[in-house]
């Protein structure tokens, strides 16, 4: 998925090829660029960035100061890459749309996992993601320090309010989705979403499932429901969780809290290529 991304990000911005370059610079001329770092935080997409050179032209030479997950600040030098000249024009705006962008979810991500540190509880990402690169974004997230939920709707099974309603209640849903995985044969999980206690007792009344999404639950509520939740059911709490107020939640002892902002809320960290001339 990696590689399609890549391939396809080229296509989109190189197109028949870069006209620029081409009139500008010699064929045979080579360089040596830096990314500079102009803001603070946790740099993510080293790896990547390496892929992408090594795609485009396998014979460019990167040579990496800091590895993905790395603290960083104004003035870091992440890495050295050095080629073709028209090689490296070549894909500096992709490197750095990428790098920007996961950056800034890892700088986040690694921020609200810092929030509940100590506890119990694991910090998930969501499917809020930007179509297309969800595979980077994830990424971003764990580099960040924080864990994938399911990546998209083939590798588990997710009873939302919205199954709730079509499906005719929560225990026709259940039942539907034990069918439906034994009928496939696949080996997949089941979460379901509850949105008050009544609902939390028609699910365990039935039990079939692997996790419990406690959505817009009070740390009060899911503290004083916790309890009545079998310990091989895993539980997960989301909705009206922010950055003031995870900590309490984490503090129940959730398993998991899930957050769409690890992913859909960011601002691109500052990054900058820049081409070195020696003296």
């Amino acid at each position: 998925m990696i590689d399609s991304i890549i391939e396809l990000a080229l296509k989109e911005d190189i197109g028949d090829g870069d006209h620029t370059s081409f009139s500008c610079v010699p064929e045979n001329a080579t360089g040596h660029a830096k990314l500079l770092v102009k803001d603070e935080g946790i740099i993510a997409g080293v790896a990547l960035a390496k892929r992408i050179f090594n795609t485009y032209d396998p014979d460019l030479k990167i040579n990496i100061h800091l590895m993905d997950g790395s603290v960083v600040k104004h003035g870091d030098i992440v890495f050295e890459v050095s080629g073709s000249s028209r090689s490296i024009l070549a894909t500096e705006r992709l490197v750095l749309n990428f790098m920007q962008r996961m950056s800034a979810i890892a700088t986040h991500t690694n921020k609200v996992v810092k929030l509940i540190e100590g506890t119990n509880t694991n910090l998930l990402d969501t499917r809020k993601t930007t179509p297309g690169i969800r595979a980077l974004e994830k990424w971003a997230v764990t580099i960040g320090g924080g864990f994938n939920h399911r990546f998209g709707l083939y590798d588990m099974i997710m009873i939302k309010d919205n199954h709730i309603d079509y499906a005719g209640g929560i225990t026709k849903a259940i039942e539907s989705a034990n069918n439906y995985i034994e009928s496939k044969n696949l080996k997949i999980n089941i979460e379901i979403e509850v949105r008050d206690e009544k609902e939390l007792d028609e699910v365990l009344a039935i039990g079939k499932v692997d996790r419990i999404m406690l959505d817009n639950f009070t740390p009060d509520q899911i503290r004083a429901v916790l309890p009545k939740i079998p310990s091989r059911i895993e539980t997960e709490a989301s909705g009206g969780i922010t950055i003031d107020n995870i900590r309490k939640y984490a503090e129940t002892d959730v398993n998991y809290i899930s957050s769409g902002a690890l992913t859909h809320s960011v601002s691109s960290m500052d990054l900058s290529l820049k081409a070195v001339f020696k003296k």
